[in-house]
């Protein structure tokens, strides 16, 4: 095995115990030693970037109807903690996130979501937003021309270029990381070094991932994954 672990990614906070990308399910990932978190962001139709992951807040909130077609003041009317039984939350700017992220000196990965009606214009205010804070950010999207966009825009920042049913062996130049869900790791034998892998829950998933190089390993559990990469387990073990 390598001797180095992955670093864990608090994909959408400790989500399997909070709220999906609240504030609560952030500072419990902080709590648990996270090495980074990891967000979803949509534009609402003031051009705030929210962190919500639907193209709905249906799933997430005691509300309905699609993020971008509300403002910032409309969807702060609604709950987006009570679903998961969770405490009332409020919805999450991506701006509070990036705060708490250069608070605590964490690495922030920022997934744009596509297709959207407004096109381009998440990935040129993800730039504008990150130029406001200082902290260890990382773009991504399962959208090619995502990528490459923020790339001319923040040639600085690095990009993860995520796949979903198909690995290439080459990714583009402009992607700095490749993204492949666990589910492609199991299919690819040998490949994954260096690789930002998502969504890493199970145990001997976790064990494929530090066995293979994964450089990123985003979890739901943060402190479980930490516990079976610092205690080597198997999956065999308890």
């Amino acid at each position: 095995m390598p001797d180095v672990s992955p670093e864990v990614v608090a994909h959408r906070g400790a989500s399997a115990l909070r709220p999906e990308h609240t504030l609560a399910a952030y500072e419990l990932a902080l709590r648990q030693g996270a090495d980074g978190l990891e967000c979803d962001v949509r534009l609402t139709r003031d051009d705030h970037l929210v962190c919500v992951h639907d193209r709905t807040i249906d799933r997430t909130s005691g509300g309905t109807g699609a993020v971008g077609a509300m403002t910032l003041e409309q969807l702060r009317r609604h709950d987006f903690g009570a679903w998961h039984g969770g405490e009332p939350a409020e919805v999450l700017t991506l701006d509070v996130l990036l705060g708490l992220a250069a608070d605590h000196g964490k690495r922030l990965f920022v997934e744009t979501k596509h297709p959207v009606r407004g096109g381009g214009r998440v990935e040129r205010r993800l730039a504008e937003a990150l130029a406001g804070h200082r902290v260890d950010a990382v773009m991504m999207s399962f959208s090619v021309l995502a990528v490459h966009r923020f790339k001319r825009l923040r040639p600085d920042v690095p990009t993860v270029l995520l796949y979903d049913r198909l690995w290439p062996r080459t990714k583009p130049r402009f992607a700095d990381y490749a993204g492949p869900g666990v589910h492609l790791l199991r299919r690819h034998p040998g490949l994954g070094a260096g690789a930002y892998v998502w969504t890493v829950d199970d145990p001997a998933d976790v064990a494929l991932c530090r066995e293979r190089g994964v450089r990123f390993l985003a979890t739901n559990n943060p402190e479980e994954t930490r516990r079976r990469l610092a205690d080597n387990l198997t999956p065999d073990q308890p």
